[in-house]
């Protein structure tokens, strides 16, 4: 299997090019497959593809006993309420990114593009900032990978099941991009199925079909609707953020999107809503099936955890319930790991390709497989060995921290590159209907976006200041906002990059409007009948 060399690096100063420039296609070429080679990556994912990634990178695991977290962290009613705030503003994240990436289908996505309209400085530090929120992403599923297993046994110490998985998890992501893509679309079908059912379970405990008690809404007035007032709140915004997170990743998937002006648009929309409504649904129903002081939820001193519907199942008289529940949490993980190395590697890639991280890790196999930015970001992920030295549930709150200020970081600048590209858009003298995909609610949705989320970087460690500073906490919850700083400042110190003007922005590389007219010369030739089962199966989970 050969190695093709890394595209060239560029350099860090913007290069306007004319407004009538067009498409660069010398360097495309073309898999084993048939599928077009672009910049090194191969563009082998379908809309359905696109659809379910997402989905399948965002509800993982961690969702089943972290909504448990959400309950002791802020009681049923303030986890809704902290879910729901986070699930706008991911809206609006998802229109500006539907926007720029149907416009810019390229490696690195928001962070390039933050490049090329903001500052080079900043495209460094916003993708160094996305590869370790990934990495840290890969670590916590690990880490939740040992507390679930945990469950099971505690003859294997909870580093071994951390290095089986590892291992197993290298080889799985190295099958590319195609093969990632179908194992994606049919484990988060499965995982769709695994949620139904779970809302069904939930139905049927809290009205007596199971267990035969009746519990409504019993836990709301006893022990109570909210908990632990705003430090509870500030610790469910992070939560509730690095649940979120991955709804993003759709922009990094357009690099390797067949037709990206058309499926993306699509695949936002409809990904966005499922996700809203499967994270309100889990948090609802985790809120009506056990109090949030029960001491079985996840906490920072938890060696093991159970999900809400672990504890439920017990106490309606199955003792086996938990065992259910962790074959669902385990298949879910298969896929939730699988995205979390897809985007860490793609972001370490982009760096690459860009000269912003070494030219080593832009190198992909001649199928587009990006083998030694996967076997790194892997490597990287082995962070969830700190649990040898704490317990799972003590990593798993620092990563939580660690991961969710890097999410608020990303989002705020998702949103200031939106706003610059639109400017740069308008002063360049081009028309909003040259664009593929208009954002709703522009500019207030853009705003929205960089306000709350510069907001919710700075309070989300806020329980550090309440009642005895803890040193390492404070350091979990605010170390990213310095290292990001650092990098941002640094690499504009050695570099000696300016803020671009928006009469300059480059507004033409990477458009890909090619991709267009090619999958349109495709399905023109293809059978205009479909099956009706083919068409059921689209409406399901298409």
């Amino acid at each position: 299997m050969g190695i093709s060399s890394a595209p060239g690096v560029v350099d860090e100063k913007t290069i306007p090019l004319p407004n009538d420039a067009l498409p660069d296609t010398s360097d495309v070429a073309h898999a084993s497959n048939g599928n077009i080679i672009d910049h090194g990556l191969q563009r082998g994912l379908k809309n359905r593809h696109l659809q379910m990634i997402a989905f399948g990178g965002v509800v993982g695991a961690s969702i089943w006993y972290g909504t448990g977290s959400a309950l002791s962290y802020s009681g049923p009613v303030g986890a809704l309420i902290c879910f729901l705030i986070i699930g706008i503003d991911v809206f609006f994240v998802m229109q500006s990114l539907g926007e720029m990436s149907t416009l810019f289908p390229i490696q690195g996505a928001f962070i390039e593009l933050a490049g090329r309209f903001i500052d080079p400085a900043l495209a460094f530090a916003l993708g160094v900032n996305y590869f370790y929120l990934w990495c840290t992403n890969i670590a916590n599923d690990y880490n939740n990978i040992s507390l679930i297993m945990g469950l099971w046994t505690d003859a294997v110490p909870p580093f071994a099941w951390i290095l089986i998985f590892w291992a197993g998890f290298q080889c799985t992501s190295l099958l590319g991009v195609v093969v990632y893509g179908e194992m994606e679309f049919y484990l988060a079908c499965w995982k769709l199925i695994c949620v139904v059912g779970g809302f069904l379970v939930a139905i049927l405990i809290n009205t007596g079909a199971i267990g035969g008690e009746y519990i409504g809404f019993r836990f709301w007035r006893n022990p109570g609707a909210i908990a632990n007032g705003i430090n509870g709140f500030g610790k469910t915004f992070v939560l509730a953020a690095v649940y979120y997170a991955g709804t993003e990743m759709l922009a990094l998937t357009a690099a390797e999107s067949r037709n990206p002006q058309r499926d993306l648009p699509k695949a936002i929309r409809q990904t966005f809503w499922r996700i809203l409504v499967i994270f309100l649904g889990l948090v609802f129903f985790a809120g009506i099936l056990v109090p949030y002081n029960d001491n079985r939820l996840l906490n920072a001193s938890s060696k093991s955890a159970q999900s809400p519907w672990a504890i439920a199942l017990v106490e309606a008289g199955w003792e086996g319930g938990g065992n259910l529940v962790n074959v669902v949490m385990i298949t879910a993980q298969l896929s939730s790991v699988n995205s979390a190395i897809y985007v860490a590697s793609r972001s370490l890639v982009a760096l690459a390709v860009n000269g912003r991280a070494p030219r080593f890790f832009a190198r992909t196999t001649t199928n587009g497989v990006p083998v030694n930015a996967i076997v790194f970001s892997n490597v990287v992920g082995l962070l969830s060995l700190l649990n040898i030295a704490a317990t799972p549930g003590k990593v798993f709150t620092y990563l939580i921290n660690i991961s969710g200020a890097a999410t608020f970081i990303a989002w705020a600048f998702i949103g200031i590159t939106h706003l610059r590209l639109r400017k740069a858009w308008v002063v360049q003298g081009r028309s909003l209907g040259e664009l593929p995909y208009k954002a709703m609610f522009y500019p207030y949705g853009a705003w929205f976006v960089v306000l709350l989320n510069l907001f919710l970087v700075f309070i989300s460690g806020y329980e550090v200041f309440v009642g005895e500073f803890a040193a390492v906490d404070f350091v979990f919850s605010y170390v990213v906002i310095a290292i990001f700083t650092v990098l941002y400042l640094g690499w504009k110190f050695v570099k000696g990059t300016k803020i671009v003007s928006p009469a300059e922005a480059d507004l033409v590389t990477g458009r890909r409007d090619y991709l267009v007219h090619a999958e349109e010369d495709s399905a023109s030739e293809e059978k205009p009948n479909t099956p009706w089962y083919i068409s059921l199966k689209r409406i399901i989970f298409s």
